[in-house]
């Protein structure tokens, strides 16, 4: 990545993604963050500048800086994202930390996160704006839609399809072939042995409803 990088959120989301940049001897020119007592300050000798709608700093990006989301609210994400694309004509760059393994075989979208000592394997498709937190295994054929989050040491087995905004908690497994449904919640350490409907909250082993 030739341009520096602009990453929006300094909390500690953002610091997941500065050491993501870093980690690929990549410049982050700032953060931006909307809490006042971030502001003026730095994270890894980087500065926190502004507000994360800043416009003297985001006219840069495109043709002088990229761009990274990393609020920690999926719908804050999610209307950043929007703003940048509509207002910028910009998409968000994927953080892939060096120390992540992503298969050439395996295809992303835009702004998607891989922490360190994570996997995605091959044939395996992501879509925008996903976290995938440390160590964690996307294994092959899995499917990711928009704005899911897998925590970190999480297991997500072959030919796994999660829906929008899932969210797969800590040290959690997801036997193969089973699907997540949209903004369902499987609990930290939890077994998932058949398929979750969607808003659904899930937890144990095997995972019931709670």
């Amino acid at each position: 990545m030739e341009n520096p990088v602009i990453i929006l959120g300094a909390q500690s989301l953002g610091a997941t993604a500065l050491d993501a940049f870093q980690s690929n001897d990549v410049v982050v020119y700032c953060l931006l963050d909307d809490d006042a007592k971030l502001q003026n300050t730095e994270l890894n000798n980087v500065p926190v500048m502004g507000n994360t709608d800043d416009r003297e700093l985001l006219k840069l990006l495109g043709k002088k800086c990229e761009v990274f989301v990393a609020t920690e609210d999926t719908a804050s994400r999610r209307s950043l994202t929007n703003m940048l694309r509509d207002e910028y004509e910009v998409v968000p760059v994927n953080a892939i930390h060096a120390r992540a393994s992503v298969s050439e075989q395996a295809w992303l979208g835009h702004g998607n996160l891989v922490g360190a000592g994570a996997v995605v394997s091959s044939n395996s498709k992501m879509g925008n704006s996903c976290l995938i937190g440390a160590n964690a295994v996307i294994d092959v054929q899995v499917e990711l839609a928009d704005f899911v989050q897998i925590g970190a040491g999480a297991i997500v087995n072959a030919g796994a399809v999660l829906a929008e905004q899932a969210f797969i908690g800590p040290g959690a497994i997801i036997v193969g072939g089973v699907k997540i449904g949209a903004k369902a919640r499987v609990g930290a350490g939890s077994v998932v042995v058949a398929d979750v409907a969607a808003n659904q909250t899930v937890f144990g082993n095997p995972a019931t409803k709670v």
